[in-house]
């Protein structure tokens, strides 16, 4: 089948580019930029912006079902670049699929859509957490627009499904783990609460694993189709626990000291505002967003999906752990030489 991936170039749309051909598709990427590991994939890659209607509508000609993974992601920005990254470029997709009469969508959305403020979600599924209300991160916020409108366009002649992954990590990151281990050997690492709130991760292969199996059961009328999906390994831990497992496994110290919730969403306010008054550069190191995410119980339950769709976590954190282990080892051996 020919499956267009958009954002086939990061974490999770080199995992989906990776197994779709594993699977025999001829996959196209559209990319905003061109990356050498799909070329070694055989994957097309289409250059071109989500916001730019045409340039969508002519990546997806000849296309019979589309991965839609590409996001504008992060804790800062303006409301405007996340809305055409997030929002417009997902009505671009939608319009795609109808010009060109594609019949299946799977669409790559987040947990944060149902984000509520210290909210704890133990157990929750699509159907018992409700969307959230007053997001105050623009990714967020522009997230859940767009899943509710893909779940909107789901009917005879097309075929949709929002799948929800809950901080995915693993090897080949550039994102939350060096960025964890550069802040945690620097010593500006942070629990805050007492790191003893739950929460779900997903190991990266489990991510695309997901993918693959709400799109084979994807079409019309499906017991998937036009409903969303949390997805993580079903395994929630401590927030410390995980956070300085993976610390760990990328050789970075553990994270020891913790800040109180309040003071952490004090410090997240001002830096908001510093960030908006001043021509600072980069994304704030803390916002309320964060503050709320890092210090509330957010878990869910996988049976919705293993019913619907036959998702079941492959790899477990243990084994995902010594995977990254053993990645982080060979890149550390191969900078040395």
């Amino acid at each position: 089948m020919k499956v267009l991936v958009t954002g086939g170039g990061g974490f999770l749309g080199q995992a989906l580019c990776r197994g779709l051909v594993e699977r025999g598709h001829e996959v196209a990427s559209f990319n905003r930029g061109h990356y050498p590991a799909l070329d070694a994939l055989g994957v097309l890659q289409l250059r071109g912006d989500l916001a730019d209607a045409a340039a969508v509508l002519e990546a997806a000609r000849g296309r019979e079902a589309i991965f839609h993974n590409a996001a504008k992601a992060g804790a800062w920005g303006s409301y405007d670049s996340y809305h055409r990254a997030n929002v417009l470029g997902t009505r671009h997709v939608l319009a795609a699929c109808r010009q060109h009469a594609i019949r299946r969508l799977v669409y790559t959305s987040t947990p944060s859509v149902t984000h509520r403020r210290t909210h704890p979600v133990a157990g929750g599924t699509a159907d018992t957490v409700p969307y959230g209300q007053h997001l105050k991160a623009p990714y967020a916020a522009t997230k859940l627009v767009a899943e509710r409108e893909v779940l909107a366009a789901n009917g005879p002649q097309l075929a949709t499904i929002a799948l929800r992954p809950r901080l995915i990590w693993g090897p080949g990151d550039q994102q939350i783990l060096p960025r964890l281990a550069e802040r945690s050997r620097a010593g500006r690492l942070r629990l805050v609460g007492d790191g003893g709130n739950r929460i779900d991760t997903t190991y990266i292969d489990n991510a695309a694993q997901a993918h693959f199996d709400a799109f084979e059961h994807l079409a019309p009328g499906a017991a998937c189709a036009g409903k969303a999906y949390f997805i993580s390994n079903g395994e929630p831990k401590p927030t410390r626990e995980i956070i300085n497992a993976l610390l760990a496994a990328v050789g970075a110290p553990p994270v020891t000291k913790t800040v109180p919730f309040p003071l952490a969403y004090a410090i997240g306010a001002a830096c908001e505002a510093a960030w908006t008054v001043l021509p600072l550069q980069g994304e704030p190191p803390l916002t309320r967003f964060l503050a709320e995410q890092l210090a509330t119980t957010h878990w869910y339950d996988m049976a919705p999906a293993t019913r619907d769709f036959g998702y079941v976590p492959q790899v477990t954190i243990a084994e995902g752990l010594a995977r990254l282990r053993e990645a982080d080892h060979g890149s550390a051996l191969q900078s040395r030489q």
